[in-house]
């Protein structure tokens, strides 16, 4: 994986997951936005959260503590929590 990984494309890579993950129909990845409350908006709940959180952590070879998902509420935050985790390695 490279080290450096564009925001924008992690943003969309993000989108694809959950948008897979929860069978999301009628729902692309460049559509999604970016800003949408995943819980209030989406209707996600803490099981689909963790879903997503797990093939987070595979593809991206990290680690999300738990304590933080209560933070995680749209994809730009994920993106964000990523970068930052990767960055710190």
């Amino acid at each position: 994986m490279p080290a450096q990984i564009a925001k924008n494309d992690l943003i969309l890579r993000i989108a694809e997951i959950i948008i897979d993950e929860l069978k999301l129909e009628d729902v692309m990845p460049e559509t999604f936005g970016p800003e949408l409350d995943l819980v209030d908006e989406l209707g996600i709940d803490s099981m689909d959260l963790a879903t997503v959180v797990l093939v987070l952590q595979d593809e991206y070879g990290m680690k999300f503590d738990e304590d933080d998902y209560p933070k995680l509420v749209n994809i730009r935050l994920i993106a964000e929590y990523i970068l930052e985790r990767l960055e710190s390695r």
